[in-house]
């Protein structure tokens, strides 16, 4: 899967979950620069990136996220390990 693609399908999550269909996802993007992204939506996030890509994160790999772009890394390792 192409970055555009995980791009795309992760801004109609955070629209959703963060309630925001103005949000546009950028690399630098974090939790401190969108206020409704709070440590209860960003279980939230995490959760529902999960079901729509079929993949599951490890803690240490949650813990160690920085940003979008680092998510985006994150989400493109996985979906290339399963063959996706």
């Amino acid at each position: 899967m192409q970055d555009e693609q995980i791009y795309a399908e992760l801004t109609e999550i955070f629209r959703d979950v963060l309630d925001d269909d103005k949000l546009v996802l950028r690399p630098d993007l974090t939790a401190n620069d969108v206020e409704e992204w709070d440590s209860f939506n960003h279980i939230n996030l995490i959760v529902a990136v999960e079901q729509r890509f079929g993949i599951k994160f490890q803690t240490a790999e949650l813990e160690g996220m920085q940003n979008v772009g680092h998510l985006v890394d994150l989400i493109r390792k996985k979906l290339a390990a399963t063959g996706r």
